[in-house]
């Protein structure tokens, strides 16, 4: 598996801002979050999937963590695609 799919779609009913799948590797993320709180999100679901033994507690931190120094370092969602290839060869 080289990614983790997400979905999105309005989680109010849950009572969530995402949810992991960790059999399917798939998350759902509200299609209402912007900005910082989705990529927190987006980060928060998936060290579920790929830490599944972390607590709720620990995924939170590490999301946080995570979340303020990719924001500090100006990542924002300007366009899909790039150029540049991953670290294992792979686009």
């Amino acid at each position: 598996m080289k990614r983790i799919k997400i979905k999105y779609r309005k989680l109010g009913k849950e009572k969530a801002w995402g949810l992991a799948d960790l059999g399917e590797y798939t998350i759902e993320i509200d299609s209402t979050l912007k900005f910082k709180k989705k990529l927190e999100i987006i980060i928060h679901e998936s060290l579920h999937i790929l830490f599944p033994e972390l607590t709720e507690e620990e995924v939170i931190t590490n999301s946080i963590i995570l979340t303020n120094t990719l924001w500090h370092e100006k990542y924002r969602i300007v366009e899909m695609g790039d150029s540049h290839p991953m670290q294992d060869g792979t686009k």
